[in-house]
């Protein structure tokens, strides 16, 4: 990217942040949302720090809001009213404090204090004291010029105009926020879009008589500047505002520990709906003054504060494209590329779409204007489409009838159980001759939970493979080590261990090593059964003979559907050559049952309801230990059905229909000479 291409970005970026800045802070018309108005800031202020020769007046890193309304006098802040950092998520809390420490060159293990106090959504204004009387209200404006709204802000019943109390300062800037409560704005909806509008659109009235109709709330939470203050920290200056007359947050806390102040979050945005008010987050102030005044300010924010934001469980996007991922079980999944957007403190720009019968559903276009949703760490995606911003060249997505990597067709399965076709389309390459499956597969194989090979991760997969160290799982017990040491980023200790956490994989369980296969429908615990069924390793590899994979159909929890999914798996040639190369290299464990002579052998056991004084886990747990065996349904194998508090009826009168003993939680510890 040449400098006049950057230039010109970069621009183009600035005057679209003045636009919202205009719309939002003069005209109180916001054309979108804080998540794309966040993000908008957080580009800018990346490509300041990559090119240095980029530089604006009007750049977030030099100014704060937008220029006074003409409506008002302009009048400068004696101390600038600046805006706060965001935090999205907890490691830029650590980070947020690292700076800190670093900055006071304290050590790490240091705990700070913080003021932790919600951030109510409205409008930003201060209020200057002298000898006791309020004198003068001001605007945030453009954080060094504000708009001199004093006529609206005397109709407010909570700012108190005068202050008796011992103590008060001679001068003072008191800091809050102008607000609606929720009761009262249902009041007045219908004039406004939003409690903030009108907040904002009140302050805003050149009549002060027509500001004091509307019931504008006021809570003060910090200062510009003090003269003859002696408070040292922010509890205390909190506590003394109640006393000087003034409202503050009830929900504000001193807290201790990045952890305690990820709780606290988590609590007010779980009681968020229930507070009289909008809050969007929480502010996390250092708590002592004079670490407040040490720290400073970095460009147009304090290097003591921060804002926590609240997660957005949706944010509106466009979709730029619509592409096919394919999974290791060849599944094609459609993922719309959208516009960058912050969801949750996450940047998204990827949105599963599920499957073809989705997009048809909610008629889903390239070049909608869509709703985007991500909850919790669930992949985020597409939940409906605006058609009324649906513009005419706006594209229907033709869903591949074959593989986009290999050119195999693709194929609906008919499912047994619903009598229905899966609404997933999938590749028919069932080995690793699809390109894209067979990554999928070996990063699979490698995962925490089947061979949990440290060091070798989803990245180093696919790099190996394109350097085509790696095309088959048993290249990975064969790999040129010499060859990888020549490769960028490599070194001889990151590559001696990346072979030691090879090798040491390569002693591995029969459950484990099957599930690590990647077979369609066998999870960890379908693998399991099927390993404690089999047995040995060897029992598994002659799977490929007539009729053995029937058997598995006598195995409690695997039916038609994993029969079926084994078949296909073992009539596949690059499949067999998989499984005769690694057992050439593994060492793969037999399954030793713990007690094949316990009290309770040879019988089937199924739970019902809860326990008391143990978990259910811990109850399998038991009767394994003991050699019984957990079945999951009750059917003709089940021996007994042991019945807790509130159990399955249905479960209970089954059982009774064909004559399967049904105990009690003592009873079923009698059989292994336990009191409950």
């Amino acid at each position: 990217m040449t400098e006049d291409t950057v230039q010109k970005k970069y621009l183009e970026k600035i005057k679209l942040y003045q636009k919202y800045n205009r719309l939002y802070y003069n005209d109180d018309k916001p054309i979108v949302t804080d998540q794309t108005y966040d993000i908008l800031k957080k580009e800018i202020i990346e490509l300041e720090n990559k090119y240095n020769f980029l530089q604006s007046e009007k750049s977030p890193t030099k100014s704060v809001g937008f220029k006074p309304s003409k409506n008002f006098q302009k009048i400068k802040h004696k101390v600038p009213m600046l805006s706060l950092g965001n935090a999205f998520n907890e490691e830029d809390l650590k980070t947020f404090e690292k700076k800190i420490l670093s900055f006071l060159s304290l050590k790490e293990i240091t705990e700070i204090d913080y003021s932790a106090e919600p951030k109510i959504d409205g409008i930003s204004a201060s209020l200057i004291y002298v000898n006791g009387k309020f004198t003068k209200g001001l605007s945030r404006g453009d954080g060094t010029e504000g708009e001199d709204i004093t006529r609206n802000l005397k109709t407010i019943n909570d700012i108190p105009q005068e202050i008796r109390e011992k103590g008060f300062p001679s001068e003072i800037d008191i800091r809050g926020e102008v607000f609606i409560e929720n009761s009262d704005f249902k009041k007045i909806s219908a004039k406004f879009a939003n409690p903030r509008n009108a907040a904002s659109g009140s302050l805003r009235q050149k009549d002060p008589s027509i500001t004091s109709r509307i019931p504008l709330k006021f809570i003060a939470y910090t200062f510009g500047y003090a003269k003859e203050m002696s408070i040292n920290n922010q509890t205390n200056f909190l506590k003394s505002l109640k006393i000087w007359g003034f409202k503050t947050n009830p929900f504000n806390k001193k807290i201790s520990g990045i952890k305690n102040l990820i709780q606290n979050h988590k609590d007010l945005e779980e009681k968020r709906k229930e507070i009289a008010f909008d809050i969007d987050g929480v502010v996390y102030k250092v708590n002592d003054f004079s670490l407040q005044k040490r720290l400073g300010f970095a460009a147009n924010a304090p290097r003591w504060a921060i804002a926590h934001k609240f997660s957005a469980n949706s944010s509106i996007s466009e979709i730029m494209n619509i592409e096919i991922q394919i999974g290791r079980t060849g599944a094609l999944t459609p993922v719309a590329k959208i516009k960058p957007v912050n969801i949750g403190g996450v940047i998204v720009s990827n949105a599963t779409l599920h499957n073809e019968d989705e997009i048809i559903r909610k008629d889903i276009r390239i070049g909608d204007t869509v709703t985007v949703e991500r909850a919790g760490d669930v992949i985020p995606h597409v939940v409906s489409v605006d058609l009324k911003k649906r513009n005419k060249n706006s594209k229907k997505f033709i869903f591949p009838l074959s593989c986009p990597s290999c050119g195999n067709k693709t194929v609906k399965d008919y499912n047994e159980i619903t009598k229905r076709q899966d609404a997933v389309r999938r590749c028919v390459s069932e080995g690793y001759e699809c390109e894209k499956i067979a990554i999928e597969k070996i990063k699979h194989f490698v995962s925490k939970d089947a061979f949990n090979i440290d060091g070798f991760g989803k990245k180093i997969v696919e790099n190996f493979w394109n350097l085509k160290l790696v095309k088959l799982p048993q290249d990975i017990f064969k790999l040129n080590y010499d060859k990888i040491e020549e490769l960028e980023g490599w070194g001889k200790l990151s590559v001696a261990n990346l072979k030691f956490s090879i090798e040491e994989k390569k002693n591995i369980s029969l459950e484990r090593f099957i599930y690590s296969l990647g077979i369609r429908h066998i999870g960890q615990e379908n693998a399991k059964l099927i390993a404690r069924h089999l047995k040995t390793s060897s029992n598994f590899f002659r799977l490929s003979g007539e009729n053995n994979i029937e058997n598995l159909s006598n195995i409690d929890g695997i039916g038609i559907t994993q029969i079926q999914s084994i078949k296909k798996f073992f009539l596949n040639k690059t499949n067999l050559k998989v499984l005769s190369e690694l057992e050439k290299n593994l060492l793969i464990k037999d399954v030793i049952l713990i007690n094949n002579k316990g009290l309770l052998k040879n019988k089937t056991f199924m739970l019902t309801g809860k326990l008391n004084g143990i978990s259910r886990a811990e109850a399998k747990s038991l009767i394994e230990q003991n050699s019984g065996k957990i079945i999951s349904n009750v059917n003709k194998k089940l021996d007994y059905l042991i019945a807790g508090d509130k159990p399955t009826l249905k479960k209970i009168n089954t059982a009774k229909d064909w004559n399967i003993k049904v105990i009690n939680q003592a009873e079923w510890l009698k059989m292994l000479n336990k009191s409950g």
